[in-house]
């Protein structure tokens, strides 16, 4: 007992020094009180977006927390911001990579967990000039429609059959089926559901292999934020190896298929990112590990945040009715009732666009974004940031600032009819994509694909919340996470509204 007992002391006492160095030797932002050992791990509520801001409004728009023994700096203002993700952007450019993000990522050879340097210049580059272009978005309009056509075509099977007269459904499973099925196509060019809704095996192996990488991410949530208490959670090794085994064994399957249907078409490449990817392997000279890292990173980015940000849009659309008679009233006015929307009528929808962006500001998919980490010594705000910090931008706090929002809780499109804010990191009021060096590049197709939805589900459906829910008593708490998926899934009561052959999926081979 006696040897534990002196270890914990000296390691109390050291860190206790630790963090009294820092303070003297730097101008860290104010903060919570940290604790010996777990910092301020103890104190953070699960949905850390909120306890952030609330911690704001007593420490300021920029503070200190501490996770374990790490300096995460979290600043909660626009202006801040812009000196995070602009004027400081290239010493902020770095990621904190955990034991697992680093396994997943080959130690950062994507591009989301990559630091900045050639590589992330150079794989960005790829993903801006190659494989995010309108012309090859593009390209793949006709994915994107067939697979929100499929989704009007269940919910309207499930609304309409006689067994489920009068009951709600759950929103997500019908939204979810189109983020799934839209991704695995644009970047894999495989559509893993049939007609009749039956998983094929590669499909099965797929969603096992993402469920499994969330598990093993989730393991070392403690242990990543006390660096000298891993010894007592070592990384499960085998269970990592055999995971990116797997992960790479579908990919590369995939990844052979395309290349003998190219040879066999005398090497015409389809616009899907895998041969995209594949025919510019040798032009940018990337290597496997980067090709598999970069079709998974679009994966991970866009499978669940079009599917959270829709959820969200049409819990408020529910919840605000004068919102949804108004879209539907431009869509009426616009489409008519005897055709679909497509993409090519955004253009004539500029309300609809905004209840897209309105969605957006209160309920961004990714409310801190993915923490920055600091390259070399840098002062934001008036303090300074130690190298190897981390800052975390809380965008769900600044699109709720009362200080530049007018009633900033309150879901209003109109603001965005009464002022055009740019939502692709260059306004730094409205950030759900990030800005600077870190913007996602994949922006306009997660704005296209989420506009595209929320329009089809209005134009084929007026909404209700379930029977004996009144529309203010829709829960609206969000799940702890790095994504903000809502807290208890949206049920809601769909009735149709068009001509029942408007319904009808016809399904697109791109």
């Amino acid at each position: 007992m006696g040897l534990p007992l002196v270890l914990g002391t000296f390691t109390i006492i050291f860190l206790g020094l630790y963090y009294s160095y820092q303070k003297l030797r730097f101008k860290l932002p104010p903060g919570p009180r940290a604790w010996p050992v777990v910092g301020n791990l103890y104190d953070i509520k699960p949905v850390r977006f909120r306890c952030y801001a609330e911690w704001a409004q007593r420490y300021g728009p920029i503070m200190s927390v501490w996770f374990g023994s790490t300096l995460n700096v979290v600043v909660s203002n626009s202006e801040l911001a812009k000196q995070v993700l602009k004027e400081k952007d290239q010493q902020l450019a770095d990621r904190h990579r955990s034991r697992s993000a680093a396994k997943f990522s080959r130690e950062g050879q994507d591009l989301i967990w990559a630091d900045y340097g050639p590589h992330y210049v150079k794989v960005r580059k790829v993903c801006t000039l190659e494989l995010f272009t309108p012309k090859r978005l593009e390209s793949l309009r006709p994915i994107r429609e067939d697979e929100v056509t499929a989704m009007v075509e269940s919910i309207y099977i499930e609304c309409t059959t006689p067994e489920n007269k009068e009951k709600s459904l759950v929103v997500k499973k019908h939204i979810g089926a189109v983020a799934f099925n839209n991704i695995t196509r644009l970047a894999f060019g495989k559509r893993f559901v049939n007609a009749d809704g039956v998983m094929d095996e590669q499909g099965l192996e797929f969603k096992a292999i993402v469920a499994n990488g969330l598990k093993l991410g989730a393991s070392l949530a403690m242990a990543e934020h006390i660096p000298w208490l891993r010894w007592m959670f070592p990384l499960e090794e085998e269970a990592f190896a055999k995971h990116g085994a797997h992960r790479d064994r579908l990919t590369r399957e995939i990844m052979d298929e395309h290349t003998l249907v190219r040879q066999k078409s005398s090497g015409a490449a389809k616009h899907h990112f895998v041969d995209a990817l594949l025919t510019l392997q040798d032009k940018y000279d990337l290597s496997e590990d980067t090709i598999i890292g970069l079709l998974w990173d679009m994966i991970t980015a866009g499978m669940d945040t079009t599917a959270i940000t829709v959820e969200w849009g049409m819990a408020e659309l529910i919840k605000n009715p004068r919102v949804q008679e108004k879209a539907q009233e431009e869509l009426d006015r616009v489409i008519g009732f005897d055709r679909v929307m497509t993409e090519l009528d955004f253009p004539n929808l500029p309300y609809l666009q905004c209840v897209a962006k309105e969605t957006m500001r209160l309920h961004p998919p990714t409310p801190l974004m993915l923490p920055h980490r600091a390259n070399s010594n840098v002062k934001i705000g008036g303090y300074d940031i130690p190298k190897g910090s981390n800052v975390h931008v809380n965008v769900w706090a600044i699109a709720r600032d009362p200080a530049i929002w007018k009633d900033p809780l309150v879901f209003r499109p109109e603001r965005f009819m009464e002022e055009d804010v740019d939502m692709k990191g260059h306004d730094f009021r409205l950030l759900p994509f990030g800005a600077g060096r870190r913007v996602c590049p994949g922006a306009q197709l997660g704005i296209n694909l989420v506009t595209s939805m929320l329009g089809h589900l209005l134009h084929h459906f007026s909404w209700a919340p379930p029977n004996g829910l009144k529309p203010e008593e829709i829960d609206m708490t969000e799940n702890p996470g790095l994504v903000t998926y809502m807290r208890n899934p949206l049920q809601a009561f769909p009735t149709p509204r068009l001509p029942a052959h408007l319904y009808k999926r016809v399904p697109v081979d791109v």
